[in-house]
């Protein structure tokens, strides 16, 4: 596949749905020259949000591993505040928090398209933790939000935006969450001068 035909899922959450960031969102991608292919406001069921999110133990270890990261680096006692130090535990429970947050609003699906769609919505969305994302980014002009206050809060982080991590990823995502005939590619007037 050519690099310019790269294809991605960004969900807008629902922090960002309810502050009204949607077409701020949407204006940043096409900006930078990305195509919106598919789009759709709707509410999720638990069962939607736990077939999107990834139930292997390496990832749910991975999530549970930043969470103590960010403990460790604030001083805070995951064992105390959590009651475990067990990455996969605490992975668990984030999780749990996560599809309790996506199901608790409307959300904006939409399937984006572009030259290295994933690496770009990505950088364009900037660091998953709004306190540590570089001004510029969605996440890092419009939130700052944080693990450690989200796990002191028993809840997911508010950070907008989700946008998937690798090409096979966005493809899953692609096929999870769109039908084939959701999805209407285009030329854009600009792409002969842009690429």
């Amino acid at each position: 596949m050519h690099p310019k035909e790269e294809k991605t899922v960004v969900i807008v959450k629902p922090d960002g749905v309810k502050r009204g960031l949607v077409g701020e969102i949407v204006s940043r991608l096409e900006k930078r020259g990305l195509k919106i292919i598919a789009l759709e406001m709707f509410t999720a069921t638990k069962e939607q949000i736990d077939g999107h999110y990834p139930k292997d133990e390496a990832w749910i270890s991975r999530v549970g591993s930043k969470t103590l990261a960010n403990y460790e680096k604030y001083g805070w006692d995951a064992q105390k505040e959590l009651g475990t130090a067990d990455p996969l535990k605490i992975g668990t429970m984030v999780r749990a928090w996560l599809v309790g947050y996506m199901t608790s609003g409307p959300l904006v699906k939409m399937v984006v398209k572009g030259v290295h769609a994933v690496d770009m919505v990505r950088k364009i969305a900037g660091n998953t933790m709004p306190a540590a994302a570089e001004m510029g980014t969605i996440r890092g002009d419009f939130s700052v939000d944080d693990a450690t206050i989200a796990n002191r809060d028993k809840r997911a982080i508010h950070n907008l935006v989700h946008a998937s991590e690798t090409p096979e990823e966005a493809q899953h995502e692609i096929e999870f969450w769109f039908a084939p005939e959701e999805i209407h590619d285009y030329k854009r007037a600009e792409e002969d001068i842009m690429f």
